[in-house]
């Protein structure tokens, strides 16, 4: 395993993504917006933060995993990503998947029960096992809890306070379009 002169791993050294993988990152933000949030919302929610900043809500597409009852989230780029730093200001988020929009608050995980919990996942989903494996982890529990500072897992709790509005399907009227195309081109 190559490490740095900090001690990071290879894949902890990956720079914030820019230019296309932005891009590629918010695509199914496109694709909720379509309509095909049924499709796409069994791998990426769309968590809409309020901005740190603008106080504006904020969009962001990430791939999340369900644990005994629980939604997940593994943060790459930790404290540098803009959802983080939105969370850090304002926890109370609204989240969509396949099974439609939530209001929660997120917050990471800290407590060694919660961790612990979050390894029993990462043991038993093969890419969380292959990710752990790149950042130097030999997968047992006392190290994962040792290290938990070189990693984000965010959980989220439901709430009754108020939270940005979910992203809504204003797209839909694409598809007329597309319809309409196809049946030109059949009728050709």
């Amino acid at each position: 395993m190559t490490k740095s002169a900090e001690g990071k791993s290879w894949i902890e050294n990956l720079p914030y993504p820019s230019g296309f993988m932005r891009w590629a990152y918010k695509s199914p933000i496109l694709f909720y917006r379509l309509g095909l949030g049924f499709i796409v919302g069994r791998i990426f929610m769309i968590m809409t933060t309020v901005g740190r900043k603008s106080g504006s809500p904020r969009r962001t597409a990430i791939e999340f995993h369900e644990f005994k009852g629980r939604k997940y989230i593994f943060g790459n780029w930790g404290a540098k990503a803009d959802w983080y730093r939105n969370i850090e200001a304002n926890p109370s988020v609204t989240i969509q998947t396949w099974r439609g929009a939530e209001s929660v608050t997120a917050r990471k995980l800290t407590t060694d029960a919660e961790l612990a919990e979050a390894f029993e996942y990462s043991m038993s989903n093969p890419s969380m096992r292959m990710v752990l494996k790149a950042v130097g982890f030999e997968l047992n529990l006392e190290q994962f809890v040792a290290h938990k500072d070189r990693f984000t897992f965010v959980t989220f709790d439901p709430t009754d306070q108020s939270t940005p509005p979910p992203l809504r399907a204003d797209l839909w009227w694409v598809w007329l379009g597309v319809i309409a195309i196809i049946l030109v081109a059949i009728l050709r």
